[in-house]
Order: C-alpha cells, then sequence, then structure tokens
C-alpha cells in the first residue's frame, strides 16, 4: 500500500532511484527543479510529473533528445520496417477513394517522431502520382520538440525549411524531395482545418496519464513527491482526500481497483471528432491500449530497457497504454468508432503478407533476406508488437451507414469497407 500524504498536500505520488548514472549533471539538474518544485507546492500529479520529465524547456527529455529508434530509447513500428508506413498511406488513400477522391487531401501527424512513417507515406504517394495527380496533397506535422523537428526536416525536406512561414499558424514550412507543401506546428488547434479530405495519424502515449487507486475511504489520486528518508528521492504517495481528478474522471460504474486517465488525449479526441463531424475526413490511431480492461501500466523505458519512473527523471521515456475505451467515450457520438484491434490483424487485412512476398523476391542479398523477415516478426509476432499495438480510427457517421436508406431505399451505392478492419478482399 501507498502512503499517504500530508493532509496539508493537495495530492501526489513518487518512487525512488539514483541520481542517474548516465549524464549525471543532467539527471541532477532534472531531479533538482523537481524537488524545489515538490518542496514548493507539495505532491504532484502523475500527469505533472510526466510533463516535466519529457517536455521541460530546459531538461524534459523529448526537448533534449530524439530517443527514438536503434540508438534511442525504445522503437515504433514505422522505426522497424518500411511496409509499416506503407501499408498506413494505402490506408489513407483508400479512404480518399472511398470519400470520392476530392481535389485537396491533408495529411496531420502528432508526434511524427524522426519522420519515418511521414517518410514511407510519401514514397507510396509517389508511387501512385498517376492516381493522386489532380489531388492537391499537403503535410501538417505537429511537433513540440525541436530537436525531433529538425530530424524530420532532414529526413523529409533534406534540410531545406523556412522557419516563421507566411501561414502565421505553422512555425516552419518545407518542401518535401517529391515536391509536397510540409508545414509544422506546435499544436493540433494551429491546423487549419482541410478544405476537402483530413486524414489523421498518430498515436496517444506520450499525453499524460493521471492515476487513481480505490481505497477504504474511497477513490484517491496517486501522486509523486519528495521521499522523507531518503531526500534527493521520489516515491509514489496517495492524496488524503478526493482531488479534482478523481471527482472529474473515475465513472461511477468503473469495476477496477487502479485506473489510468489522460484528460489530455481525452481532449485531443473531442476536438478531432469535432473536426472529423464538421469537416469530414479520417483519424487513425496506433499505440500501446487496452479497451478499459488494464489498470497500471506507467513505465519508462531507457537503452531499450525497462528503467524505474521515478528514477532520473528526463533521462527516460515515460509512457503509459492508452485506454480505446475512454477515447471512444470522449467522441460523445459525434463520429463513429472502428477498433481497437491488434496491429497484426490490422495490418493482415491490409495486405503485409503480400507485401513481404514481393519485398522478398525483389532483396538480392540474403541480409536484407534476413531483415525483412526479422521486422516481419517484429511487427506480426503475439509476443513482441503483434498484440501489443492496437488500431483505432475515427469515421464520419455516413460513412458506415446510409442516412437516408429509410427514405430511398433505391440508393443502393455501395458503402466501400473501411481498410484494414475487416479481412482484405484481394481482388
Amino acid at each position: 500500500p501507498l502512503p499517504t500524504a500530508p493532509a496539508a498536500a493537495w495530492s501526489s505520488s513518487g518512487a525512488g532511484g539514483e541520481p542517474g548514472a548516465e549524464g549525471p549533471s543532467r539527471a541532477s539538474a532534472m531531479l533538482r527543479h523537481l524537488l524545489l518544485k515538490l518542496r514548493a507546492t507539495g505532491p504532484v500529479t502523475v500527469a505533472e510529473y510526466m510533463r516535466e520529465a519529457l517536455t521541460n524547456p530546459g531538461q524534459g527529455y523529448y526537448t533534449r533528445r530524439g530517443g527514438i529508434g536503434e540508438s534511442g530509447d525504445f522503437v515504433t513500428s514505422p522505426e522497424i520496417s518500411q511496409v509499416f508506413g506503407e501499408l498506413i498511406g494505402i490506408w489513407y488513400i483508400s479512404e480518399w477513394i472511398a470519400t470520392g477522391k476530392p481535389k485537396a487531401f491533408q495529411l496531420v501527424e502528432l508526434g511524427p517522431g524522426r519522420g519515418t512513417l511521414t517518410d514511407d507515406i510519401l514514397r507510396v504517394f509517389n508511387q501512385l502520382a498517376s492516381l493522386l495527380s489532380k489531388c492537391d496533397i499537403s503535410i501538417h506535422l505537429v511537433e513540440v520538440s525541436p530537436k525531433l523537428s529538425e530530424i524530420q526536416a532532414l529526413m523529409l525536406t533534406g534540410g531545406k525549411v523556412q522557419p516563421n512561414p507566411e501561414e502565421k499558424s505553422a512555425y516552419m514550412k518545407g518542401v518535401s524531395k517529391t515536391g509536397i507543401p510540409i508545414f509544422w506546428y506546435r499544436d493540433i488547434q494551429d491546423v487549419p482545418p482541410g478544405e476537402d479530405l483530413e486524414c489523421l495519424v498518430t498515436g496517444m502515449a506520450p499525453f499524460h496519464h493521471l492515476q487513481f487507486l480505490r481505497t477504504e475511504k474511497g477513490w484517491r489520486e496517486v501522486l509523486v513527491d519528495i521521499d522523507p528518508e531518503v531526500p534527493d528521492q521520489l516515491r509514489f504517495v496517495l492524496s488524503p482526500s478526493s482531488t479534482p481528478g478523481t471527482q472529474n474522471f473515475i465513472q461511477p460504474e468503473e469495476a477496477r481497483d487502479h485506473v489510468e486517465v489522460c484528460p489530455e488525449a481525452g481532449v485531443i479526441i473531442q476536438r478531432l471528432a469535432c473536426r472529423i463531424e464538421n469537416d469530414g475526413g479520417a483519424a487513425l490511431i496506433a499505440d500501446y491500449g487496452h479497451d478499459g480492461t488494464k489498470t497500471d501500466t506507467f513505465r519508462g523505458f531507457r537503452n531499450h530497457k525497462l528503467h524505474d519512473v521515478l528514477s532520473a527523471p528526463g533521462t527516460a521515456d515515460l509512457t503509459a497504454d492508452v485506454d480505446f475505451s475512454y477515447l471512444r467515450k470522449m467522441t460523445q457520438g459525434r463520429t463513429a468508432t472502428l477498433g481497437p484491434i491488434k496491429q497484426r490483424e490490422f495490418l493482415k487485412n491490409m495486405g503485409i503478407d503480400l507485401r513481404l512476398q514481393v519485398l522478398l523476391q525483389n532483396s538480392r542479398d540474403s541480409a536484407t533476406h534476413e531483415q525483412l523477415l526479422r521486422s516481419y516478426d517484429m511487427l506480426m509476432n503475439p509476443k513482441k508488437m503483434g498484440d501489443c499495438f492496437n488500431f483505432f480510427a475515427l469515421l464520419p457517421h455516413h460513412r458506415l451507414a446510409h442516412p437516408d436508406k429509410k427514405h430511398k431505399p433505391e440508393s443502393k451505392s455501395p458503402l466501400l469497407p473501411v481498410a484494414g478492419f475487416g479481412e482484405l478482399l484481394l481482388k
């Protein structure tokens, strides 16, 4: 059981660790900052701790480094195999076709990492240039990390970018190697609404989670505080009484005893749902997650290994699983939702097996051959990423059901199935 924070403290959580063997000055600078903050304000929510550790302008993990890929702290699906991004590109083109091939197409990505996914999608768009020739395509990246936006710009434009363009809401603008305009924004709100079709791809894990425990006295929030017995370490504690979080985010029918909620993800989903309801489009969300069944998934990664979340803050990536049942609830019925379905099912439905065969036939050397099979196994194996990652989509209601069926039974234009969420019939 976790200790309870002093009654004077509003709320809190924590757990300890060494000041960080790697980069002690940086770890201790971040830790010093947190210790000063906690002494001044008392315990903070898990979400506030994650925000500081990940995005603090001076010492935050994301702001100081982009720890993605082989040399970083964690690997994402696009980093493992080009096939992943190619199939996502196919998904967007299939939605573009299902929407009647509109003249303009905005692709928005939240948290684009190193730009690998966008790069793979752009390659597909280029390969299908004749199909898309009359469509005005633009790419819109939402990225808070200055370091990552530099890496993205290098990968996607060769580094040819213009800071502070005339488009006031974007902080950077460039043109892809294939001639498609790319814009960078700090917030999804800054992205102008799509004129015709807007499609969005994102993960939800980087958002900050609150944690709650059911106790004999009712729900209490988990907070981060200083460990009184080890003054330079952090520990988790429970709020002495209910907090705004326990009052606003725990559903009366909740059966679990330990709950994580991500209010920011809820806000993002609401904004996406409003955009889709008003302007059409589609959103595809791919992330670690569950459908309202898991409890404590808060964890840290450093050098591809699990890392104590309260140890050496600022030197490790912190994440938690996405609760897709919460996201579904937060659409408030504005859009239809599909999923979550497991990554291996989605990719299989998208034709990954066929694509792998083509690549294997075209690979000249055994090293490439092995790499293709290894990356396929990583994406599809249920014990690796196949069952951990899930896909979830938001679409306008009319995309899945004819609103006027009752009045016009003769309108039998068949609805095109949503790629990835049903078995792909290869004709």
